[in-house]
Order: structure tokens, then C-alpha cells, then sequence
């Protein structure tokens, strides 16, 4: 590897000196790997070598010069370790020579190149394990590289941080869960002991795919053991930041170990409650490395009475045992430390809060349903405690029981947690503190729920359009008198100072504007009862596993009945059969011959064709009126101006749900029957579903789980299980201290 700066600079002259300085030094502390290195897949030479390509090219030199140089270097990489692997096996050296993969990461990325200079940095020196190697090249200098590599770089793509979404998805798509988990959060021994667990994360251009900014010279700072709530409205970025976190694109400290659930897990023959305990692969790849130790360690022993004492061969074997018990020292340590004992009765209590009885436990991860499975994820999340908790809508595939559970959990979760959610009891129960995204920014309510920031953000807003006022009422003050002086000689001076000042006001820009989402629910004629009733009503799938039996419901015009109850125990099955689409075995539906029942579910969102507009499907869907009214009609429900007339594959998944209402609602029903209708929806479009159900002239029956939902609008609780409904006795919040009693009772949760 010799005149590596004159092969470096004949292929590349226009570079800087200080990056081919770089880029040598780097080819240096390459050629000091050894084979285990790369047979162990903790170092691959073909993507340092292309990154170090990459670095050049940004640099300013020729792709084509630099391409066969590259290939040479490779070849003469791979050959040096073939020798290091010769000389190994001969003197029997066990020094640890591994270059440190974490640091040398993702860099055949051109976006992330900055990112991975800094990295670099860090220090002064490139980490090892085992030993420190001093860097040859001037730090100085070298931050001067980064800094001239980062201008051109964010110069040419009009941007600091470029995030793919759906590439970075498609990434993990096709990695198993254990590779990506490892390249995410690399295990080492060690590394972060004694270092600070908080984030900050100054100044930062975020992009999605397709080039939109989402935000502009922001700053993310949490601090750890703080839980922290990420608000705002639909389609602002909230899970695109998620994701660049999650994928450490933004520069998170490599010694915080991040997770992320934003997807269900995929299924297969694996049981539920190893997959949770596989969730750890920290803890797996351990327990894995000490059976395999103990097993290398036994064999050691066996091959050493086979030779003399003072032979080369027992020297190379104590050796590598020495080096063998000293790892294995370092793993029971770290076991000790993740209390690796207790975890399978953890992972089980987890398993149990979030809905799984002992019995599905035991059940393959290949038989549970997309939300089941879903909450699969969040119980793995939560065995793992990472550092950095990543949790994307939560709450939208559990039950009222299982969100109890959850915040119950959560409100002792011993490090930092960054939630997005829509449920304002939700965040009120686990927030310490409140991100508010918006206008490409991201403001700090701190020590703050979701109430008290609401409430501020308010007082905020009204404070800053007081002073927008006030100042272009000065203004009007100053131009007036401008206007009516600027030419009377014994006023002019005044005038000119009056100039001045104005010149010196800085620019005013009005405060933003909160966007009013309504929803109108048409009003209905009267009925007279009986409206919709459920007499001793019996039913199931099969005559010996009944999901209701006896169940005896009333619906009227101006009922406001939530019905609530774990998943899986009839209440959807409930709604079907109120709407006739299942047949009861026993007991009879009687409902007035003039009702009209509008009934909302989620899927009538994703049966929706999205290749055409709202009012275009209205229209094939429900014909009969014109495009004008279909629009007007879209507009009760906040889908205004062009939204109805672009494709609906455009829309957000809040605006998709209220085009979903509209059109159940073309028939001015009497009832409405809601399943879930909340999920998807913002806080705007939240508050504006509460106000219309409440002045909605008609009766309303929805199955919700979020309690603040159900809190304003219903006055009426009925509970489903056991295989019954019942009327529950009180609110909805002593319904939650209901289940939260019932499971700290179980020993399933701790009372707060």
C-alpha cells in the first residue's frame, strides 16, 4: 500500500490536498483489518472503498480516473488480509486489529457524507476496538475538508438532509429484523457507559422523496428519561422525522440504542411470546455467543491433552481461551445488566397488558390479524427499552383496556420516548412535554400535556396577532403622517425622521393562521320509537362458541352510546348485526321502516378508488346529484377548493376519512353507527368530528377507543365481555380506573 498519496493525487489533481490527505490516512487504517474482520461481516471493504470513491467524486475528481485506481486498491486490500490471515495461523497473534464498523457506516450514501465526516471527527482519533490508532491527517485541516465537502454537497442538492422515505423503507423491507436492529444499534462493550443520553441535534433541513421540505433550520433536542408528545397537523412530517431518527439520517449519537414501531410484524411460525423475547437481539446475539464460547472453550480443553504442554499449539490454544473467558466475562456482565433472567416473565406481563391471554401466547405470529400483529411490535418495543422509544400512532389498533395498559407502562418508561398521536387523554396520561411541528419548524411546550400546550399555543397565537396589529397600526401611524407632511416645509424634517424610522421597523410577517376545520352532519326528520332495538340477541360463527348472548340493546334519536370492551369480543360483530348484514341465531332486530342508518367503518376508506377525485368517486359510488352539490356537500366535511377535485391517492389519511363521511352521509341518516371514527384524524379534524356529532340531530352508537372522543360526545357507556353488553355505571374515565384497578389487581400493571 505504498505511495498511496501519489496514486490518490496522479488520478485525482483538482482535489483538495487536505481530502487526499483524508482519503490516504483512511486507506491506511483500512489495510490494518484482519480477515475475521471481514468474514465476520463487521467490516466490508467493497462499500468503504466505494464511499472513499464517492468522497473523491464530490471532491471535484473524475469518476472515470478515479474508477480503476479504486479497483486496484480493492484487490491489493484483499490480498493484504489473505496475508494477515497467513501469519495468523502461523504465530497464533490474537491481537484484535477490527476496524470499528460503527463508525465506518453508510457512507456509500453521497447525502450522507457529511454526516459521516462528522462522524469521523469525532474525538480526534477513528475508534478500534481494542486499541487507539492516532490519525495522520492535521484535524484542523480535515474539519476544514468536511466543511468544503459539505458545501458542495448541500450546493448541489439545494438541501442538508435529503431523507427517501420510501427508499429508507424499502431498506429495511428487505433486511430481517436482527440485521437491520444490528445496524441500527451496533452491540459494543462498553461504548456508551458513562456518556450523556440526550439529543441535540442543531440546525437542519429535512426533505422527503420527492423534494418537499418539511422542515427548515430546525433543532431537535430531548433529553433523556423525558417523554415527549409530536403534534401537529396531517401531512406536516411527523412520521417522515420518525423514520429519519429511526435510521439514525440525522445524527443521533451512535452509543443510543433507537427503535422504532410504525409497522406491523410480519408472520411466521415463531410463537408469540419468543418472538417478543427475540425482539432483543442485543440479548439473543449474547446468549447465542455465550452457548458458542462454552461449547469452543470445552473443545479447547479436549485439543490441549492432545499436545505437549510446551508445544506452539497449546501456547496458540491458551491463548485464544484467555482471550475466549475474558469476552465471556463481558457477556454475563451485560446479561447481569439487562437482568436477562427475569425476561421471559417480563416479555409475558407485557404481552398479557396489551390483550394476549396465556393461551395465544403460545399461538404463531402467522395467526393473528394486522392489528394483533401490530401490537406484537409495540409489546417487542417495549421489552427491548431502547434508549430512544419511537412510537407512531400507537394507539390507533388498541382497545380502551390495552391504551390504559399502555400509558399505565409508559408513564415509568426509565428513558426518552417520542410519540405521535392524535389522542389527547393519551398524551395528557405520558407526555412530560409537548413538540409542536409546523411552518418547517418544531416549538418546545416543556413540562406540558396536551391540554395546558393547547391552551398555550392559544394564548401564543393571540398574543403574537395583538402585536402584528399593534405594529401595523404604528406603521399606518408613521405613513399617515409621511403621506400629509413629507412636502410642508416646516414639517419636513419630521417627516424625514418619521422615513427613517420606518426603514428600521423590521419586516412583519402575520402570525400563522389556524386552519377552522367544520364537519356538518345533515339534520334529520323525528321518528317515533321504537327506532333500532336488539331483544335477547344471540350470536356466533358457531353455534357452540357464541360472541354475543342475550344481549339487549336500545338505540334511540338522541342516544350518545359508546361502546367499548377489549378486541376480539363482539363488538364490531355487534354493529353488523344492528345492521342486518349477520343474522342472529337467537332473539330479533326491530327497527322503525323509515330509519336510515349511516355506517362508518375503516373500510370504506381503503375501499376507496384512488385514482380518482372525491367528487368523481362520490358520483360512480352514489349517483344521482351534480358535481356542484357533490362539492358543496365535500365541503361540510373540510374537503374545500381543489381537495375534491385531485386524486384522492393525494390526499392524507384525516382527509380520506372525512370524504368517507360525507359520502355516508348523502342519505341524511337518522343514526349514526361509527366504528373506530376517529383514527387518522388530526386534532383539528378531532375537534371537528366532536362538535358536529354533538349537534348532530339524530342518535349516534360508535365503538372509539379514544376516551377525550368519547368524554364530549357520549353519555352513555355499555361494556362488551364475557359474551355479553352491559351498561356500565359511570364515565368513561371511571371505566378506565375500572380496568386499570382490574389489572394492578392481576399484578399486570403498577398503581401510579
Amino acid at each position: 500500500m505504498s505511495n498511496l498519496g501519489l496514486q490518490i493525487r496522479q488520478a485525482a489533481p483538482h482535489v483538495d490536498p487536505v481530502v487526499a490527505d483524508y482519503a490516504k490516512g483512511y486507506l491506511e487504517h483500512l489495510s490494518t483489518a484482519t480477515q475475521d474482520a471481514v468474514q465476520s461481516k463487521q467490516l466490508s471493504l467493497t462499500d468503504e472503498v466505494t464511499f472513499l470513491k464517492s468522497l473523491l467524486v464530490s471532491a471535484g475528481a473524475e469518476e472515470s480516473k478515479i474508477s480503476p485506481l479504486a479497483d486496484e486498491l480493492l484487490k491489493k486490500l484483499n490480498l493484504q488480509l489473505s496475508e494477515n490471515q497467513a501469519r495468523l495461523e502461523v504465530t497464533g497473534d490474537t491481537s484484535k486489529r477490527l476496524l470499528d464498523i460503527n463508525v465506518l457506516k453508510s457512507h456509500d450514501n453521497k447525502a450522507n457524507i457529511n454526516t459521516s465526516l462528522a462522524l469521523l471527527g469525532v474525538g480526534g482519533d477513528i475508534e478500534h476496538q481494542g486499541r487507539q490508532i492516532e490519525t495522520r491527517v492535521d484535524l484542523k485541516k480535515l474539519e476544514k475538508a468536511e466543511k468544503k465537502i459539505a458545501k458542495k454537497v448541500a450546493k448541489r442538492n439545494n438541501k442538508f438532509v435529503k431523507y427517501e422515505a420510501s427508499k429508507l423503507i424499502n431498506q429495511q423491507n428487505n433486511e430481517d429484523y436482527d440485521s437491520f436492529f444490528l445496524k441500527i444499534n451496533p452491540l459494543d462493550f462498553g461504548s456508551g457507559a458513562g456518556k450523556s443520553k440526550d439529543i441535540k441535534i442543531d440546525t437542519f433541513d429535512l426533505y422527503v422523496g420527492d423534494g418537499q421540505r418539511i422542515l427548515s433550520d430546525a433543532q431537535l433536542t430531548l433529553s433523556f428519561g423525558r417523554r415527549y408528545g409530536l403534534v401537529g397537523q396531517n401531512g406536516i412530517g411527523k412520521s417522515t422525522l420518525l423514520r429519519a431518527l429511526s435510521r439514525r439520517e440525522l445524527n443521533v449519537p451512535q452509543h443510543i440504542s433507537i427503535l422504532h414501531v410504525e409497522q406491523e410484524l410480519r408472520g411466521d411460525e415463531t410463537k408469540a411470546l419468543q418472538s417478543v423475547l427475540d425482539a432483543d437481539v442485543w440479548r439473543k446475539q449474547l446468549l447465542t455467543e455465550e452457548s458458542q464460547i462454552n461449547n469452543r472453550v470445552q473443545e479447547i480443553e479436549k485439543l490441549r491433552s492432545e499436545f505437549n504442554e510446551e508445544s506452539l499449539e497449546v501456547k496458540k490454544l491458551d491463548n485464544e481461551r484467555e482471550d475466549l473467558e475474558g469476552h465471556l466475562q463481558q457477556i454475563s456482565e451485560r446479561l447481569v445488566d439487562m437482568e436477562s433472567d427475569k425476561a421471559e416473565a417480563r416479555a409475558a406481563s407485557i404481552l398479557y397488558g396489551l390483550g394476549f391471554s396465556a393461551e395465544s401466547q403460545q399461538r404463531p405470529t402467522n395467526s393473528f390479524s394486522g392489528g394483533w400483529r401490530m401490537r406484537l411490535s409495540l409489546a417487542r418495543a417495549l421489552f427491548c427499552q431502547p434508549d430512544l422509544l419511537l412510537l407512531d400512532e400507537p394507539t390507533n389498533n388498541l382497545d380502551v383496556p390495552s391504551i390504559a395498559y399502555l400509558s399505565e407502562y409508559l408513564k415509568t418508561y426509565p428513558s426518552t420516548l417520542l410519540v405521535v398521536s392524535h389522542d389527547r387523554a393519551f398524551l395528557n396520561e405520558i407526555a412530560t412535554d409537548i413538540i409542536y411541528q409546523h411552518n418547517e419548524r418544531l416549538d418546545y411546550y416543556r413540562g406540558q400535556n396536551f391540554d395546558s400546550f393547547y391552551a398555550t399555543k392559544e394564548e401564543r397565537r393571540k398574543n403574537a396577532q395583538r402585536e402584528y396589529e399593534s405594529q401595523v397600526a404604528y406603521r399606518k401611524h408613521l405613513q399617515d403622517f409621511i403621506d400629509k407632511f413629507r412636502y410642508n416645509a416646516a414639517k419636513s424634517q419630521e417627516a424625514q425622521s418619521r422615513i427613517k424610522k420606518l426603514e428600521k421597523l423590521p419586516v412583519l410577517e402575520p402570525p400563522e393562521e389556524e386552519k377552522n376545520i367544520t364537519f356538518k352532519f345533515p339534520d334529520c326528520e323525528k321518528l317515533s320509537p321504537p327506532i333500532l332495538q336488539l331483544q335477547d340477541v344471540s350470536f356466533g360463527y358457531d353455534k357452540n362458541e357464541l360472541l354475543l348472548n342475550d344481549v339487549s340493546l336500545d338505540v334511540q334519536m338522541d342516544s350518545r352510546i359508546a361502546l367499548v370492551g377489549a378486541n376480539g369480543c363482539g363488538k364490531t360483530t355487534l354493529l353488523k348485526v344492528l345492521m342486518e348484514t349477520l343474522v342472529p341465531i337467537k332473539g330479533y332486530v326491530s327497527k322503525n321502516p323509515r330509519l336510515r342508518i349511516a355506517y362508518f367503518t375503516q373500510h370504506h376508506v381503503d375501499s376507496m378508488d384512488l385514482n380518482t377525485s372525491a367528487v368523481d368517486w362520490m358520483s360512480t359510488a352514489f349517483p344521482g346529484r351534480t358535481d356542484e352539490e357533490y362539492r358543496r356537500h365535500l365541503g361540510a366535511f373540510g374537503i374545500t377548493g381543489t381537495l375534491g377535485l385531485q386524486k384522492m391517492a393525494l390526499l392524507s389519511g384525516g382527509q380520506k376519512s372525512r370524504v368517507a363521511f360525507a359520502a355516508l352521509c348523502l342519505n341524511n341518516p337518522h343514526i349514526l353507527i361509527l366504528d373506530e371514527p376517529s383514527n387518522h384524524l388530526d386534532t383539528a379534524g378531532i375537534d371537528a368530528l366532536i362538535r358536529a356529532l354533538k349537534g348532530f340531530s339524530g342518535g349516534v352508537l360508535m365503538v372509539s377507543h379514544d376516551i377525550s372522543v368519547i368524554s364530549n360526545v357520549c353519555n352513555e357507556i355499555w361494556v362488551s365481555e364475557e359474551g355479553t353488553v352491559k351498561r356500565f355505571d359511570g364515565t368513561i374515565y371511571d371505566y378506565k380506573d375500572y380496568i386499570i384497578s382490574t389489572a394492578t389487581k392481576a399484578g399486570v400493571v403498577k398503581r401510579h
